[in-house]
C-alpha cells in the first residue's frame, strides 16, 4: 500500500540540506546532485531516485560503501513510494552489509519473529556496541522518525554507543523502511516495540532505554509514559497539538504520513486528520506512571509545535530542553546536543 504525490525536490533540499552533509556527504557532491536533479519521481536522468543512484555507484566503485549508504539513503527518500524507491532501499542495505566490517563497534543485524495482532511480524534490527562491552551494559533502542531510518541514522546510533557504552539497537517504525509492510498506527507500532524491547531484555541483564527521534520519539514518550522501559529520550517527538485536527503539514510531509499509516491513494484532509489523531497521548499523559524522561526539540522546529515539548515541563523525573536557533529535533545543533543525552543516559541508568 504506497502511492505519489505532488512533491517538488527544490523544498526537500531547502529543509534537508544540513542533515544531507552534517551525516558525512560532501558539500560538493550533495551542491552538484541538487544541481542535477529537476523532479522527483522519474527514475530517468534529472530525477530524484536517478541522481543520488549515480552518486552512490560512484562512491561504491571507489570503494566508499559508507557513503554509498547515505547516498542510496536519500535516493530511496522520503518514503517507499514506488519500485524505484523500494530498489534503492534495497541497494541500501547491501552497501551497508558491505560497510560493516569498517565499522568502529561491534555490529550484528538480526531479523526478529515478534507478536503482532495476534500472529507475528518480522522486524529487523540492527545491534551496535563497542568491543568488550559486558553482557549486563544499558541497552538503549534506537528508531528515527517517518523519514529517516535506522540504516539512514548509523553514523548518529555509532556515536551514541561510543559515548554512552550501552548496546544500541536499531529499528525502523512499523510503516517505515525495512518495517514498512506493517502500517505504522499507535497500537500496532507500539506493539512491534514491544518485542523489541522483549529482546533486548534477553540479550542483557541491564537496564533499557528508548530514544525516538521525530516519530520515533513519539513511541519513546509512549513508551516512557507507560514504564514499558527504564528511561526515555524524545528527540522532536509528536505528543499531543501536532495531532490536533485540522494541522496542515509543511515540506510534504502530508505524503509522507499518509504513506507511512498505510493509505494507497491521497488520503482527504478529513482522512489523515482522523487516522493522525489517533496517536494522541494526552490519556497517557494525564496518568503517572512514567520513567524517567528526557524531552528536547528545538525551538523553531516547522513541524512539531513547541508545546509537545513544554507539556513536559514540571512532571517528576522529567527533563526539558527547547533548544534555540535550531529546528526539527535539533538537528543543526547535534553535536551540542548529543553530550546533553549521553550525560543524562549515564546518570540515568547508572543511577
Amino acid at each position: 500500500m504506497s502511492y505519489v504525490w505532488p512533491l517538488d525536490p527544490r523544498d526537500l533540499f531547502v529543509e534537508r540540506y544540513p542533515q544531507m552533509t552534517g551525516f558525512g556527504l560532501p558539500d560538493e557532491d550533495v551542491d552538484a546532485t541538487r544541481a542535477a536533479i529537476v523532479d522527483m519521481w522519474p527514475d530517468a536522468p534529472g530525477g530524484w531516485v536517478h541522481e543520488w543512484t549515480r552518486l552512490a555507484d560512484r562512491y561504491a566503485g571507489a570503494g566508499r560503501h559508507d557513503l554509498a549508504v547515505l547516498a542510496h539513503g536519500w535516493a530511496k527518500f522520503p518514503t517507499l513510494a514506488d519500485e524505484p524507491k523500494r530498489a534503492a532501499l534495497a541497494r541500501q542495505a547491501q552497501q551497508y552489509e558491505l560497510s560493516a566490517p569498517g565499522f568502529p563497534v561491534d555490529f550484528e543485524r538480526r531479523v526478529l519473529t515478534v507478536p503482532y495482532r495476534g500472529g507475528t511480524a518480522r522486524v529487523t534490527i540492527h545491534i551496535l556496541a563497542v568491543p568488550g562491552l559486558p553482557a549486563d551494559a544499558p541497552v538503549t533502542l534506537a528508531s528515527g522518525g517517518v523519514d529517516s531510518w535506522k540504516m539512514d541514522l548509523h553514523p548518529l546510533w555509532v556515536q551514541l554507543a561510543q559515548l554512552s557504552q550501552t548496546r544500541v539497537i536499531a529499528f525502523d517504525l512499523a510503516g517505515t523502511g525495512e518495517t514498512s509492510h506493517i502500517p505504522m498506527t499507535p497500537d500496532g507500532g507500539t506493539e512491534i516495540i514491544e518485542g523489541v524491547i522483549a529482546e533486548a531484555r534477553g540479550i542483557s541483564d541491564g537496564k533499557v532505554a528508548h530514544f525516538g527521534i521525530s516519530m520515533g520519539g513519539y513511541y519513546s514518550a509512549r513508551t516512557g509514559l507507560t514504564g514499558a522501559v527504564d528511561a526515555s529520550i524524545v528527540l522532536g517527538g509528536p505528543v499531543e497539538a501536532a495531532f490536533a485536527p485540522g494541522r496542515g503539514f509543511a515540506y510534504g510531509m502530508e505524503g509522507i504520513v499518509g504513506n507511512a499509516l498505510g493509505f494507497s491513494r491521497p488520503p482527504t484532509p478529513d482522512e489523515q486528520s482522523d487516522a493522525f489523531s489517533r496517536f494522541d497521548l494526552r490519556p497517557l499523559l494525564d496518568q503517572d506512571t512514567q520513567v524517567p524522561m528526557l524531552v528536547i526539540n528545538g525551538a523553531d522546529d516547522v513541524h512539531i509545535p513547541q508545546q509537545d515539548t513544554l507539556v513536559f515541563g514540571g512532571r517528576r523525573d522529567t527533563r526539558v530542553e527547547l533548544v534555540p536557533g535550531t529546528g526539527h529535533c535539533a538537528i543543526s545543533r547535534l553535536p551540542e546536543v548529543l553530550p546533553v543525552i549521553v550525560d543524562w543516559l549515564k546518570q540515568t541508568l547508572n543511577g
